[in-house]
């Protein structure tokens, strides 16, 4: 053994003297690597420090050339601010005491998705554009650099051209960054910065410096860097490994945030945000294997040591002996497969758990809060157009789900072809008041290999989307047959009724949440409008607070009660005190109170329901059966009402009536039956671009309706059939009419006149003169200030040396 040693010490210093003289090799290297570089201390002039270890060690040298390019590259970059929104979001982030910060990792993962599927949907039509090779391989990688604190997140994707990556990282403030930033101000949770398109920069959560290198097929490959200090510069990168496409995003990470140099972390956290990614996510992750290495030399020389034997013995045991191993363990680092669950909707869904569905959804509408979606229906549909489906009723409304209705490209349902995922732009798989629900189809009928145009003229679109409106109103449907508090469930098991009981409430909640889209569905889609109908829910008179159907309502209509009593306002709390209700009420019928400023349109749409018909209680035609006396009162009154209606004259007043609606109120003015309500009116001209003229015609006839048996309507029936010319009158007929106009909700067309009428009243009231004039106020002449003021300033303003401009 020492024998061993000391030759091969000899044969290491022969070696060594025969080597050509190191600081010679490692100047032509750093020739080789750089024109710049001419000899070696100009290598550590660039660098500021001596390299260490071996001088030959060519990929110092090239570490080192690398470095000098990189300095003078990014001395060299582009330098741009962050826009004012962006700034603000970075900086609520960077400040934030948000104690979940684990939710970077899924935002860059799910913009790494995002950006695959788009190269995937662009390869459809254009091949080469995946190119070959690994790049071709469409994965997203992670890589831990525990030494210099730094986590790689990297993806083959589209990636970004230099333009892209100052749109989309900085200069132009999506419309999400603002909403995001309004949202955390009124005490928002950070957790949902995913919906609002500015996940990215919650990489701030645990990164004091970001680097975002990217290469585009249309473009060089480019860095972007911030350390969060309101600005960031882009360079053109030639020191990063080429990345072929794609992109590879850098956190330096913080002291405080060094647990996602874990792998066990990130294991964690890949399993719970995103394993139902569409897109394979490996792990750079060491391993420890068993190795069978040869056994140790000093284990031999221990065996050679024995006691001799005889020869025959020794003959005996060479040919029995075998070569001597032991089992080690070894560290290795591989690529390491974190997401093999197989994509939820094409499983069968009896094997899918409710956790799972959970998860899913979670990672589809990147809300990872707490709440589970209320409701989701997994179906598949065969015949000529084979798909499957999963649907989602989400547990909240987006932000804004109604400010954009009209004018949102975006859908919340992603399709599918064959597992590809094609877009999620398409107007044509569910119709705009669905648009809230969350999904997938997944189409096997649908062609691949044609451009998204052509896909939306697609014939089998149309029985696609007529499907998925059944299911989805299904779906619905179901969630509120599951509520105890919206069905009876006396024939139930009590097995049946504990399951239901934790359901109780869901669907108020759902209708809470996403009611007006039900409602704007029975005005867009003719089709269902009845099935849309039967979720309708609303408060009434009877309802104490609760919901009710309009199936409910009916079947506790009054006998003989031939249509459906409803009246619309601002709130609940003025709708129980109008005076359209005091018969209703006295006479026990039930009265749906519509809110919502939509309801009028609704209503325009819904006229009947089940063949009964609609009735606005605040309108003309109301019938709540025969008045054996109304004729007797017509005649009894007909002078009143004559009268009336001439001294309104100016007040577009189409005519006067006796009133079967009123009990305590003197009298209220309603409309025509198809003009618009009071409530009607303060909608529309509450439209900044309201056309006047047409609110004139639309706003129909109004009608003073009196009450024959109150006292004042009594009383001025006795003193017109006295005087009917008498000018005071008149003035309190017109006094009457305009607090009952107000009483019925309209505006007063003249508020000052009607003050002055009050006023008036009042003064008759105090027996004061009408000629009582105000007192006038005595002038009194102040001592003119200003001047004052102004000289004493003069004085007051400190004196400033001069100076000739020369000698500045």
């Amino acid at each position: 053994m020492r024998r061993w040693a000391l030759s091969s010490a000899l044969l290491l210093v022969l070696l060594l003297t025969t080597l050509p003289d190191p600081a010679k090799r490692l100047q032509v290297n750093a020739e080789e690597s750089s024109d710049e570089l001419t000899d070696l201390p100009k290598v550590e002039e660039k660098l500021g420090a001596v390299p260490h270890g071996l001088s030959t060690d060519s990929e110092v040298v090239q570490r080192e050339s690398e470095s000098i390019s990189r300095k003078t590259l990014r001395n060299s970059a582009e330098k741009f601010e962050f826009q004012a929104e962006v700034s603000r979001l970075m900086d609520i982030i960077i400040n934030s005491l948000y104690s979940n910060k684990d939710i970077f990792l899924r935002e860059l993962i799910s913009n790494a998705s995002d950006a695959l599927d788009k190269i995937r949907f662009l390869a459809l039509t254009e091949k080469e554009v995946l190119g070959e090779g690994d790049t071709a391989k469409l994965e997203i990688q992670i890589k831990l650099d525990k030494e210099n604190k730094i986590l790689s997140i990297r993806d083959r994707g589209v990636g970004m051209t230099k333009e892209d990556l100052i749109k989309n990282l900085g200069t132009i403030a999506k419309s999400g960054t603002s909403a995001f930033v309004e949202k955390m101000q009124t005490g928002g949770d950070l957790n949902l910065i995913g919906q609002f398109g500015v996940g990215f920069y919650s990489v701030y959560l645990v990164a004091d410096y970001v680097e975002v290198v990217s290469k585009h097929n249309d473009d060089k490959q480019y860095v972007w860097e911030s350390k969060a200090d309101g600005s960031f510069a882009i360079s053109e990168d030639t020191w990063n490994e080429p990345l072929g496409r794609g992109t590879e995003i850098k956190l330096h990470l913080r002291d405080e945030a060094k647990e996602y140099l874990e792998e066990g972390k990130l294991k964690e956290l890949v399993k719970k945000y995103s394993e139902f990614i569409n897109f394979p996510i490996y792990l750079w992750a060491t391993k420890e294997v068993d190795v069978e290495v040869p056994a140790d030399e000093e284990e031999s020389s221990e065996e050679e040591s024995t006691p001799e034997t005889s020869e025959e013995e020794e003959t005996e045991d060479e040919e029995e002996k075998k070569p001597k191993t032991k089992t080690v363990k070894e560290t290795t680092t591989e690529w390491e497969l974190l997401n093999d669950m197989k994509a939820v909707w094409l499983r069968n869904p009896k094997e899918v758990t409710e956790e799972e569905y959970a998860k899913f959804y979670h990672s589809l509408a990147k809300d990872f809060g707490d709440d589970k979606p209320m409701s989701w229906s997994h179906f598949s549909a065969e015949g000529d157009v084979e798909f499957k489906a999963l649907l989602f009723v989400p547990p909240k409304a987006p932000h804004d789900l109604y400010e954009s209705y009209y004018n949102a490209n975006k859908s919340n349902l992603k399709l599918f072809v064959r597992r590809v995922f094609i877009s999620d732009e398409f107007d044509d798989l569910l119709p705009k008041y669905l648009s809230f629900l969350m999904g997938i189809v997944d189409s096997d009928t649908l062609p691949l290999n044609v451009s998204r145009e052509m896909l939306q003229q697609h014939s089998s679109l149309k029985t696609i989307k007529k499907k998925l409106i059944r299911k989805a109103l299904d779906m619905i449907r179901k969630l509120a047959e599951e509520d105890p508090d919206e069905y009876s469930n006396k024939e139930k098991t009590d097995e049946e009724k504990s399951a239901m009981e934790k359901k109780r409430g869901q669907y108020a909640k759902f209708w809470n949440e996403f009611g007006k889209s039900i409602k704007l569905g029975i005005i867009e889609d003719a089709t269902n409008r009845n099935r849309l109908a039967k979720l309708l829910r609303f408060e009434s008179s009877k309802s104490d607070g609760k919901l009710v159907s309009l199936d409910e309502y009916i079947s506790r209509m009054k006998s003989g009660q031939k249509d459906i009593f409803y009246l619309t306002g601002s709130s609940k709390e003025q709708l129980e005190k109008s005076p359209f209700l005091e018969q209703l009420t006295k006479k026990n019928y039930e009265v749906i109170y519509f809110t919502d400023p939509v309801d009028e349109y609704l209503m325009q749409y819904l006229m009947d329901y089940e063949d009964k018909k609609f009735q606005n209680v605040s309108k003309e035609g109301l019938k709540l059966g025969k008045d054996s006396k109304l004729k007797d009162l017509k005649e009894s009154f007909k002078e009143l009402t004559d009268w009336w209606k001439k001294a309104l004259d100016t007040e577009g007043i189409d005519s006067v009536k006796i009133s079967n609606r009123l009990h305590n109120t003197p009298c209220v003015v309603v409309t025509s039956k198809y003009g618009w309500s009071s409530n009607m009116e303060k909608i529309m001209q509450a439209q900044t671009l309201s056309d006047a003229s047409k609110q004139a015609y639309m706003r129909g006839k109004r009608v003073l309706e009196i009450n024959p048996r109150h006292p004042i309507i009594k009383e001025l029936r006795d003193k017109v059939a006295q005087d009917n010319e008498d000018v005071g009158l008149k003035q309190t007929a017109r006094l009457v009419y305009q607090t009952a106009l107000m009483e019925s909700g309209f505006n007063l067309p003249d508020p000052k006149d009607f003050a002055s009428s009050i006023y008036r009243s009042v003064q008759k009231s105090l027996d004061l003169s009408p000629d009582a004039a105000v007192e006038e106020e005595e002038e009194v002449e102040e001592p003119e200030v200003e001047e004052k003021e102004a000289t004493k300033a003069a004085e007051e303003e400190p004196e400033y040396e001069q100076y000739d401009k020369d000698e500045l």
